[in-house]
């Protein structure tokens, strides 16, 4: 069982920064790929970026390449995502999420067997 625990959302103004964490519970953290995933009001969850259990290999939607940064310490058992250049559209609630890491697939999530409560971004223009 991993139990993961999001937070650092809150309301930024476009151009501005956040950074998310996500702390996990477990022994077996660096075994995890870990993803980040969002949902905004009235959309469907979407596929944000991911990090292998090493931390080597990172993976990102489009909308986000250049602007996100993914990474991981598994020292402290913990993720982050670094978002920066916010735009009012990435407005959502921010999921971390985990899956055994079998070298691939980290785009989809149904993959995903573990989910934090989820943290709130709003970014306003």
């Amino acid at each position: 069982q991993v139990q993961l625990v999001e937070s650092g959302g809150g309301l930024v103004q476009a151009g501005g920064s956040l950074r998310l964490s996500c702390a996990a519970s477990g022994r077996t953290f660096s075994t995890y790929a870990m993803g980040w995933f969002r949902q905004a009001p009235g959309k469907e969850r979407e596929f944000v970026g991911a990090i292998t259990r090493s931390g080597t290999s990172t993976y990102y939607t489009d909308s986000v390449k250049g602007r996100f940064t993914i990474s991981r310490d598994n020292a402290k058992n913990t993720v982050d995502l670094q978002m920066n250049s916010l735009k009012p559209e990435d407005t959502a609630v921010y999921y971390c999420a985990a899956t055994p890491d079998r070298g691939g697939g980290y785009r989809l999530l149904h993959v995903y067997d573990y989910w934090g409560q989820g943290t709130q971004v709003t970014v306003s223009s």
